[in-house]
């Protein structure tokens, strides 16, 4: 019954809201191209400076299980670098947009990250311990041992609880560009930091010929913790 349900009514619903979202979007900008978790590449023009990547529900297993911390992200790139994001809960009706140059918003009002300067203190998320994988596995569970109370399952929603200064360190791995491209202006936005776990910008080149490779995330509120993540990491 449950295979039925994520192959079937998921995937409609999927692909229905990105359907939904590339129609305004190209209704809007006919010449943007647009990377969607479902339909990969779509673009009018042979070439464009803008591309939207959407990820029309993040966060599947908590969708299909009723919990309303799945989420809609969206993210406008110029010149392969995200310019916009948003993340959109739309059963608590709460909506995080990051803008290039501006303070992070939620439902209109600005927000900050909160200050924590030792990872003895942090509050940690990561969607789930069974996602990591080989090394990544005694990666997470060295930063895991030294916070203050590690907590699971939000998938994109723990992002913005870090945008809203509720939480201190998000960990996951083998994200993939629609799930994290979203997050970093509303994250930036807000005073925190995002990167991969060697502390390198994150970075995917959109293009009709594009994989949607996957990428470790470490996101804080605080730089301070946030290198303590990399050092306990030791991901090189």
């Amino acid at each position: 019954c449950l295979i039925n349900f994520v192959t079937g009514p998921v995937t409609i619903a999927d692909k229905a809201a990105e359907e939904a979202m590339i129609s305004i979007i190209l209704e809007n900008f006919p010449s943007h191209a647009i990377f969607g978790e479902e339909n990969g590449w779509r673009c009018k023009e042979e070439f464009s400076d803008f591309v939207w990547v959407l990820d029309p529900i993040d966060g599947t297993k908590s969708f299909i299980t009723g919990k309303p911390l799945f989420g809609t992200l969206v993210a406008l790139l110029y010149k392969g670098k995200p310019i916009l994001g948003i993340i959109d809960q739309p059963v608590l009706r709460e909506r995080w947009i990051g803008l290039n140059g501006r303070r992070t918003t939620l439902n209109g009002e600005e927000i900050s990250t909160r200050a924590c300067a030792k990872l003895s203190q942090a509050y940690l998320y990561t969607t789930s311990p069974h996602l990591f994988s080989g090394d990544a596995v005694e990666a997470f569970a060295r930063v895991r041992s030294k916070v203050k109370v590690p907590l699971y399952g939000c998938d994109c929603y723990a992002y913005a609880l870090l945008a809203s200064g509720y939480v201190d360190l998000v960990i996951e791995s083998g994200l993939k560009p629609y799930d994290f491209l979203a997050l970093i202006p509303v994250i930036e936005g807000a005073g925190g930091i995002i990167t991969d776990w060697k502390g390198h910008h994150l970075f995917w080149e959109a293009s009709p010929d594009s994989r949607a490779t996957s990428f470790n995330v470490v996101a804080a509120g605080d730089k301070q913790i946030h290198q303590q993540a990399l050092d306990a990491l030791q991901w090189h």
